[in-house]
């Protein structure tokens, strides 16, 4: 029987090595048994024309044989090496990256101010793009100095645009420089020192050029701002890029990686019904809204721009509001207050977002609003208790199966919850205020500190009380 051919010395050629596979595959067959006519006819022929016989023999093959023959590796193609993916260094990428997140949220503000400057006939494309640029800084939480005081009041949709842009340049920066899915915090925490050094450079040089009489703005504020705010927005997404959120998020303690998870959804319940209640009560105030939408003689444009500005601050009515269903309410000035047992407010800003407010306190039905960050508390952890009770695989088993969650883990990720609400609402109530000026519009919205303590309160006690609900009224499937 042939042997396999070795593999040749030029092992790197593919051409070779395909051509000595080619003959290890052509071999002749095994002859079992006695030797057949063809096999005769073959031999006599050859002897006629002078070549050499070959003794044919007949093999005997059965198991044992084929078990103890040696086994013969063939010779296989090489692949070419892969030429390792390019990288973009860590600075190129980040200021890249910033320049093209600054740019998508600042041009949505130009584009609006521009439009009613532009057709109203009350300045240029320059001054217009000014405008815009002091409007988008105090997206950032930048105050802006005018001749009625220090405008800090920043509209959190326009935040939220900026974060979410930011967030994205994270994960960008994080694919380019090679980092992705590598589960390197370092790495993470880099992408994102990177984005927000080079995000604060860039504020600092803005606010040179919106410093001016009518917009006063200091650099130095600017510029820490604008490094806060692409620290978070990017290392969230840098986080996300790397997966060391999933990494961190797999090392926590199972208490309080679903607390966590609870708190966040309880904060978002609370700030959903503040959003209805906010759309709702204008939606009632519609009459009210148009007079002071009409009240700005400046024609289709500038009335759109007046629009567009109360949605800009729609996110922070809806902070407000849940701030009034918690029960601290809010303020609309120096010595205003309004919450559910009282409502003194002074005279306010022509703006179709305050059309919604209470003429006065709520009777006894009103107060049932109180009612509603009770049911978004119990509804979190309802959910809780379905989430870790829902039929999945465990780690390292191969089928599913139902379990009943312990109470220690039911109740104690719903009393974790608690903090965690109170957290995200103070904070959200802290950045959704800021003065209108000197005077007495000086404060405006929520105590951060009043909101967080009675959220922390009431959350943490209704989630875990949802919670147990459910882990008591709900079984397991078989």
């Amino acid at each position: 029987m042939p042997s396999t051919p070795e593999r040749p010395d030029d092992s790197d050629d593919p051409f070779a090595v395909a051509e000595a596979t080619q003959v290890a595959h052509d071999t002749e067959p095994i002859a079992v048994g006695r030797p057949t006519e063809s096999v005769a006819r073959e031999t006599a022929a050859a002897r006629e024309t002078g070549s050499v016989a070959r003794e044919q023999r007949t093999v005997l093959v059965d198991d044992k044989v084929l078990g103890n023959r040696e086994t013969v590796r063939l010779p296989t193609q090489r692949r070419p090496p892969q030429r390792p993916q390019s990288r973009a260094p860590l600075p190129v990428a980040a200021a890249f990256a910033t320049l093209w997140a600054a740019l998508l949220s600042y041009v949505p503000v130009a584009a609006v101010v521009g439009l009613a400057r532009t057709l109203e006939g009350s300045g240029g494309l320059a001054g217009a793009a000014h405008a815009g640029l002091a409007g988008w800084m105090l997206g950032h939480g930048v105050p802006i100095g005018t001749s009625i005081g220090a405008l800090g009041l920043a509209p959190l949709l326009l935040s939220m645009l900026i974060v979410w842009r930011l967030n994205r340049a994270g994960l960008h920066v994080t694919r380019a420089v090679g980092a992705r899915r590598t589960g390197s915090t370092s790495r993470a925490l880099s992408v994102a020192f990177a984005i927000a050094l080079t995000y604060s450079l860039l504020g600092s040089i803005l606010a040179l050029v919106v410093d001016g009489k009518g917009t006063e703005v200091t650099a130095g504020r600017a510029a820490l701002n604008f490094f806060l705010i692409g620290l978070a927005g990017s290392l969230a997404g840098s986080l996300r890029g790397t997966d060391a959120l999933s990494v961190w998020a797999g090392r926590l303690p199972g208490p309080l990686r679903h607390g966590v998870r609870t708190g966040v959804i309880a904060a978002l319940f609370v700030l959903a019904a503040g959003a209805a209640v906010t759309g709702l009560s204008i939606a009632l105030g519609g009459g009210q809204a148009a007079d002071m939408i009409s009240a700005y003689r400046t024609g289709v444009a500038g009335q759109a721009g007046i629009t567009l500005v109360s949605l800009a601050y729609g996110v922070n009515g809806s902070v407000w509001a849940a701030a009034y269903l918690l029960g601290p309410g809010f303020a609309l000035g120096t010595g205003s207050i309004v919450r559910l047992t009282e409502v003194t407010v002074g005279p306010l800003p022509t703006l179709p977002l305050l059309a919604g407010l209470p003429n006065g306190p709520m009777g006894a039905a009103g107060t049932l609003l109180l009612a509603l960050p009770v049911l978004a508390g119990l509804a979190a952890g309802w959910l809780l208790t379905l989430r870790l009770t829902r039929v999945g695989k465990e780690a390292g088993e191969k089928e599913t199966k139902p379990r009943e969650v312990a109470w220690p883990l039911v109740l104690g990720s719903g009393l974790i919850a608690g903090p965690v609400a109170g957290i995200l609402l103070g904070l959200a109530a802290e950045f959704s205020g800021g003065p209108l000026g000197d005077d007495r519009m000086a404060t405006i919205g929520p105590d951060p500190w009043q909101v967080g303590l009675l959220a922390t309160v009431v959350l943490g006690v209704s989630a875990a009380l949802g919670a147990a609900a459910a882990r008591m009224f709900r079984t397991p499937k078989a």
